[in-house]
């Protein structure tokens, strides 16, 4: 086959490039989002793979957070598609019923219009709450199923499970029966977590948390590739994870920092921008952020200098 002889570092930039397609907006006028398509999971490990050389990745943490758009939501994750090609990270819980959904918090005050802990609802009763936007205005978005989000990010983009309160038996059974592997990804927090995936989905890619020497050693006695796997270094690049990238990189696997709990609570726009251009400056491989589509117009801005 031809693409034996294309280079991994050429496919992954061929991999990079954004394919419009159309869509509805919530106004219902057809829109076109960006998307990221994978025919094949080995497709998928190929994009994560690191080269010198790549491209920044950028993700939105809990999909990412735009006025009129809440996180956690389809209606969310595909807004920031329409502005750029992203992946996303999610928060998958369970309803009374064990309905698997899309839900940071464990209860629903916060981004709902609804009261009291997300498990003491039924799916049923979750049909009649409303979502919430950052600031708190309520929207017309219902709280999606982890199914529904699975089924619409196919060739759209990739969605990064986050471990919550669903055991990981269930996790891998939907992944399994919407044959997930090359549009889902999966966090884990340690080596077991990784190797009970890897065990049921060789080519199933994980982001996992690789902070240390310690964390990097349990990973390492796993057993599994480092070519499933980007990793969670930390909320920038610094002498402290310094060489922990460097070996990660020695691997082939690209590095991740999330800016969610610093430069993304910054006052304005114009603060958060010059914080992202210093981050990017630093070189992460992945940049994940409440709010996607000011990274990578920092990104934009920094590679047409």
């Amino acid at each position: 086959m031809k693409m034996h002889f294309i280079t991994l570092s050429k496919l992954a930039s061929l991999l990079l490039m954004t394919t419009l397609m159309g869509t509805q907006s919530l106004s219902g006028q057809t829109k076109k989002i960006n998307r990221l398509d994978f025919k094949t999971a080995q497709y998928l490990k190929t994009y994560f793979k690191y080269t010198e050389g790549n491209q920044i990745i950028v993700s939105g943490h809990r999909g990412g957070n735009e006025p009129g758009f809440p996180e956690n939501s389809i209606e969310g994750l595909q807004n920031v598609l329409t502005q750029m090609p992203a992946m996303f990270e999610i928060d998958p819980r369970l309803t009374k019923d064990s309905v698997i959904v899309l839900m940071h918090d464990a209860t629903l005050d916060r981004t709902t219009t609804g009261k009291g802990k997300l498990k003491d609802h039924t799916w049923k009763e979750l049909q009649s709450i409303r979502l919430k936007d950052h600031s708190g205005k309520v929207t017309n978005c219902k709280i999606p199923t982890l199914e529904a989000v699975i089924k619409w990010s196919k060739g759209k983009t990739i969605v990064n499970l986050d471990k919550k309160d669903v055991p990981m038996w269930m996790t891998a059974a939907l992944i399994k029966k919407l044959h997930g592997e090359r549009n889902v990804m999966l966090t884990v927090h340690n080596g077991a977590e990784a190797r009970y995936y890897y065990d049921r989905f060789p080519n199933i890619m994980m982001s996992a948390f690789v902070r240390n020497t310690k964390e990097y050693e349990d990973m390492c006695s796993a057993g599994v590739p480092w070519s499933n796997i980007i990793a969670y270094i930390g909320t920038s690049l610094n002498a402290e994870n310094q060489k922990i990238y460097e070996t990660l990189h020695s691997k082939g696997v690209r590095c991740m920092i999330s800016l969610a709990p610093t430069d993304d609570k910054l006052a304005t726009s114009t603060e958060r921008a010059a914080k992202y251009k210093e981050e990017i400056d630093t070189k992460p491989d992945i940049i994940e952020s409440d709010i996607p589509t000011e990274v990578w117009r920092a990104l934009q801005t920094s590679l047409n200098k």
